[in-house]
């Protein structure tokens, strides 16, 4: 019996042992799983945490627009040196008790990058180690989000397409193909002859009145009605809150050294070639080709816009700070490139006699997917007579007071209007903003009698937040970028 009950304690104690291994076991594996599931929402909460901060900064400067140092007077610590901070920030439950912190360092937009960097760093108390951090981009869309833009009425062919986001202030004949929405500001317009409406041709959707032909605010042959891509009445786009300030942009190029004044009584105006390297050139323009007869969509012009002679003022790096280069005269422009930079050609004071203009010279390409170029002319942009047979032009164009056109040449029988008058395609990539008319093309109603015979006109995503330097924004702020570092 003294055996047997020996026999029987160590087997319970055998078991005992083994039941507590077992139990110690599953009790670290427990404890272990609740460190690892406390660790996963420690880990969650850093995220949402570090949005909050986001977020937090997001509602500041939406109160205080100019406030890059989260309320600290600049040249404080932290807001010394762009970026700044970083700003440090208790965060609480529903409950009020502090479960975490978020840190915050601010990168305010600048002349060659128009979004405001947010980037916040958020953590627990429990687990301060397992922080997360997410970067948001903050900023209005530029105008550079329309493919095309006009104050004034407009008519696209059949032979033109358009990619991207189109607004008219007026009225629209679109008989062209588009593959994104077309807004316009009027109800009803007068379509004018020089879109084709006359007596004779105004029919269905439009009908005669006294003051002519009365058509819808949309209309045309051009699928984008069965598409449902032809809305209107839209809001009016104010042109006069999107006018660039000439005086400011004429003192930033002057702090810069980029100013040239007007080029002197023997020359028509200046010639700037863009080079892949980085560099640009710049000549005076001595000479025009012979006069010739261009109808401008409301009277006949006798004039150049084709330079024949020029002179080398010297080649140059393109600022690092994305400066504006400022002609106080015509402006000739082609050329490769590589950086971002905008070109303004006015003279100032403002006088409709006096203003000055841009003229396409030849093919404008970009380097590589981050270069940018903005046009600003005080008057119009212009594609001239000898232009290319193909044409492309990579920029965002913009006519504060006048027109992006190339002029009605007549196909006369003789040189230069014989060979030059039609020319077969263009391709724009950009966006083309214009306050008074616009057209690379004039038909009779059936096919192409002057300029050219194939439009394509597309919108450049990457300008949409980050247009070239000192070009227009319009609307609210908004985050069109995130990520987690």
């Amino acid at each position: 019996m003294k055996n047997q009950k020996g026999s029987t304690l160590v087997l319970v104690m055998v078991f005992s042992i083994v039941f507590l291994t077992i139990l110690g076991g599953v009790v670290s594996l427990v404890i272990g799983q609740s460190k690892t599931s406390q660790k996963r929402a420690s880990w969650d909460m850093a995220l949402h945490i570090a949005e909050a901060g986001a977020n937090y900064y997001k509602w500041h400067l939406a109160h205080s627009p100019e406030d890059f140092c989260d309320g600290i007077e600049q040249g404080n610590q932290g807001c010394q040196v762009a970026p700044y901070g970083p700003f440090e920030h208790e965060y609480k439950d529903p409950e009020g008790n502090i479960v975490g912190k978020f840190s915050l360092t601010i990168t305010p937009a600048t002349t060659c990058c128009s979004a405001t960097i947010i980037e916040s760093r958020g953590w627990t108390l429990q687990f301060p180690s397992f922080d997360r951090i997410v970067k948001i981009w903050w900023g209005k869309p530029s105008l550079a989000r329309y493919a095309f833009l006009t104050n004034a009425n407009v008519w696209f062919g059949p032979e033109e397409e358009l990619k991207g986001l189109f607004h008219a202030n007026g009225g629209i004949r679109m008989d062209g193909d588009q593959n994104s929405l077309s807004t316009s500001g009027k109800d009803k317009y007068i379509c004018g002859p020089e879109h084709g409406c006359t007596k004779t041709t105004c029919k269905s959707p439009c009908s005669w009145k006294t003051q002519g032909c009365e058509c819808p605010g949309i209309w045309g042959e051009g699928e984008g009605s069965e598409k449902g891509l032809w809305s209107f009445p839209a809001s009016i786009l104010d042109f006069e809150l999107i006018r660039r300030d000439l005086n400011l942009l004429q003192e930033k190029a002057e702090e810069a050294e980029l100013y040239y004044g007007p080029s002197g009584s023997k020359y028509y105006g200046y010639h700037i070639k863009f080079l892949s390297t980085g560099q640009y050139s710049v000549y005076k323009v001595s000479r025009l080709k012979p006069s010739v007869w261009g109808w401008d969509g409301s009277s006949w012009r006798y004039e150049s816009n084709d330079i024949d002679r020029e002179t080398l003022l010297g080649t140059y790096n393109l600022p690092i700070d994305c400066a504006p280069i400022y002609f106080e005269d015509n402006v000739w422009i082609d050329g490769d490139i590589s950086g971002r930079i905008t070109v303004v050609a006015a003279q100032l004071p403002e006088a409709p006699s006096s203003m000055k203009k841009i003229v396409i010279h030849g093919n404008i390409n970009y380097m590589d997917d981050n270069s940018a170029l903005g046009l600003i002319s005080q008057s119009d942009i212009l594609i001239p007579l000898y232009s290319a047979d193909r044409l492309e032009i990579k920029a965002v164009l913009l006519a504060q007071n006048g027109r992006v056109m190339r002029y009605d040449y007549p196909k006369w029988s003789y040189e230069p209007y014989k060979t030059y008058a039609i020319r077969e395609y263009i391709e724009t990539y950009g966006s083309i903003i214009t306050n008074k008319m616009w057209t690379f093309s004039w038909t009779d109603g059936e096919e192409t009698v002057s300029g050219y015979e194939e439009t394509e006109m597309s919108y450049n995503p990457t300008l949409v937040y980050n247009p070239p330097p000192y070009f227009p924004a319009y609307g609210d702020y908004e985050v069109f970028r995130w990520e987690e570092k």
